[in-house]
């Protein structure tokens, strides 16, 4: 989950701003966490609340999300979800908008199979983004972090999401010559992907990502769950976004860390 945080706090600064370029600081002192990242959280939280406590996952969804967004509410939310965090009681508004991808990480890393990975991502999406393709974002996302996760090659992960998913049949460099702005989960999730399959490091996918231009801290905020999964973060690179923390994300984030290792145990 690290990594998607990471790919949001290096992408943020360039969401407006976008580069064409993979050679750039990979840490700025402008970078900060955006709802990204603060929903990635929520939906950690959402997670870990249902399997201790056997309770309804969508209504856990809803519950961090609304706490979190309204703990956090300028992180750059989208107009309809801002909307969306003011009800007492939220509805889903058949959204197809990149924010199901985004904050989807954790159904991969704690799913036990691919099944349930697909499942939670599916529920954790339609609480907001019932629509096709907001609810087809969040599953390719989370299959491919937890094929990743289970040590399966690029290849097999390309060949799942190409069979299930999408077809990713561009290349970094051929996408980066159109590629704009792009806040669609269609238009997010395959490039996310490919900016994986192509890289040769954390660091790497990290800068694929960001390289493409338009939506920056979502595209590495995808891209940085996948490769977290499959090359793991370095612990420099660790330490460095712990500097764009506060004391209740540090301590959330530690919190689901240690819930991590003792599942694992």
């Amino acid at each position: 989950m690290i990594g998607a945080i990471i790919g949001d706090i290096v992408g943020s600064v360039y969401e407006f701003r976008s580069i064409k370029t993979k050679d750039f600081p990979l840490f700025d002192e402008e970078c900060r966490l955006t709802d990204d990242s603060i929903m990635t959280i929520a939906v950690a939280k959402a997670l870990i609340k249902t399997k201790k406590e056997d309770s309804d996952l969508e209504k856990e969804v809803v519950k961090e999300m609304l706490e979190w967004g309204r703990k956090y509410p300028f992180a750059g939310y989208g107009g309809n979800f801002v909307l969306w965090l003011t009800e007492d009681n939220p509805m889903p508004y058949n959204s197809y908008g990149n924010g199901s991808a985004m904050r989807v990480s954790a159904c991969g890393f704690y799913a036990k199979s691919l099944d349930e990975a697909l499942d939670w991502a599916e529920r954790s999406a339609r609480v907001s983004h019932n629509h096709y393709e907001g609810i087809k974002g969040a599953k390719a996302t989370a299959a491919a972090i937890f094929l990743a996760k289970a040590g399966k090659s690029k290849e097999y992960i390309k060949d799942y999401i190409e069979k299930e998913f999408y077809v990713l049949s561009e290349s970094v460099d051929e996408i980066r010559k159109y590629y704009e702005f792009d806040v669609t989960c269609q238009g997010t999730v395959p490039p996310a992907i490919q900016c994986f399959l192509e890289s040769e490091s954390f660091e790497d996918a990290i800068r694929n990502a960001i390289s493409l231009g338009g939506d920056s801290d979502t595209l590495a905020c995808i891209t940085g769950g996948i490769a977290e999964a499959f090359y793991g973060v370095p612990d420099e690179l660790k330490t460095k976004a712990y500097r764009y923390f506060d004391e209740d994300v540090v301590r959330t984030i530690n919190e689901i860390e240690q819930y991590i290792v003792a599942e694992k145990e």
